[in-house]
């Protein structure tokens, strides 16, 4: 008996202490009027990412990261404006979107990444997985082109020091053409998987996703019907009956099936702009409570965070339009590209995620 109660208490701790879950999502939607969305949520569960909405001009010259202490890595010049978000306060982009309309983000994908081995002879076409998003968006304006350019490059692995050591990486790309692609990095050379669900979630590898949908495929928007046995109606106790069985946890196995799910079944969007309410709502679905995301494993520095979702961007690539909410601010802030006299940026340009770290709260007291 009391070998049970130990048993029991055991199970019940695990249910209430934090997990560690692998927590971005991505999504991309089309709307009837040929607009599109990408979209995605950012966790972190180890300290706040000091994301800022970043702003690239053309013409700039941007130096890949190298391990080789004190050296610079390959050299490029950004052939187009890119608009993004950054993390750990630096030019290492996660997400972002550039001038003709390629927009895309990195997900966190560990275990299951083989870089290339680093060569200083091939340093020329050698990009850290920290600089993956940076290079695609400023050299790149469709999927076609990236998956051209990118076929031949070596991605490797160099320590990010805030992480504790090389960032495990995928990434989904799409552009205003609708086509979408998942890039992985197998045996140091770069795979692409056409991604016309427009789904990304993290480990394992994109290809076993695909085929873990074939273990759902009952899931259905329609509710199910009553059912006679014997003299007796059995009817669903509410509505949603048509996805039972669709998982609810935080695992990007479980997060990559809900978000197909919610995408499938999403509403007629008539506009971008409603696609771009959609995103956001189907996004909201994959909000992640504090200790509940992905970290480094070290001891957390949560200290002013309030989330794990530290923030939810969403991009109309046609118009060229970011997005975004926070932590800290759920109202939707937007941010025209086409707007932005990039010529007049003499550098790289940073704009806090927030003015100030708090819900701006209107007041409708009579």
């Amino acid at each position: 008996m009391f070998k049970f109660f130990i048993m029991c208490a055991l199970c019940a701790l695990g249910i209430i202490l934090p997990v560690q879950a692998h927590a971005c999502t991505g999504i991309s939607l089309q709307a009837d009027d040929g607009g599109i969305c990408y979209g995605r949520t950012m966790e972190w569960g180890s300290f706040d990412l000091e994301s800022n909405v970043t702003l690239i001009p053309k013409g700039t010259e941007l130096h890949a990261l190298s391990p080789e202490q004190n050296a610079k890595g390959m050299s490029f010049r950004a052939k187009y404006n890119v608009m993004g978000i950054n993390a750990i306060g630096k030019l290492f982009l996660v997400d972002g979107i550039n001038e003709k309309g390629l927009a895309g983000g990195l997900f966190y994908h560990p275990d299951f990444i083989e870089y290339a081995e680093y060569s200083a002879k091939n340093a020329s076409s050698t990009l850290s997985s920290q600089d993956v998003m940076n290079f695609v968006l400023a050299t790149c304006q469709s999927v076609a082109e990236l998956k051209e350019i990118m076929a031949p490059m070596k991605v490797i692995a160099v320590t990010e020091p805030r992480i504790q050591g090389p960032v495990p990486a995928h990434w989904m790309f799409c552009d205003s053409t609708g086509a979408r692609v998942v890039v992985e990095i197998k045996n140091g050379i770069c795979k692409f998987f056409d991604a016309p669900l427009g789904v990304i979630t993290n480990a394992p590898t994109y290809d076993w996703h695909i085929i873990n949908l074939r273990n759902y495929i009952n899931l259905s928007p329609v509710s199910v019907p009553t059912k006679k046995l014997t003299e007796l109606d059995f009817s669903p106790l509410g509505g949603g009956s048509g996805m039972h069985g669709l998982p609810g946890d935080f695992t990007p196995p479980s997060r990559f099936i809900r978000a197909v799910a919610w995408t499938q079944s999403a509403r007629a969007l008539h506009s971008v702009t409603e696609a771009e309410y959609e995103t956001f709502r189907i996004l909201d679905n994959f909000n992640v409570p504090l200790g509940s995301a992905e970290g480094t494993g070290a001891k957390p520095d949560i200290k002013g965070m309030r989330s794990s979702t530290l923030w939810t961007s969403c991009y109309d690539l046609g118009h060229r339009i970011l997005l975004y909410h926070t932590q800290n601010n759920r109202r939707v802030r937007r941010l025209k590209m086409d707007a932005v006299d990039f010529s007049k940026l003499s550098e790289i340009t940073y704009i806090p995620l927030d003015s100030t770290p708090e819900q701006d709260i209107l007041d409708i007291t009579p």
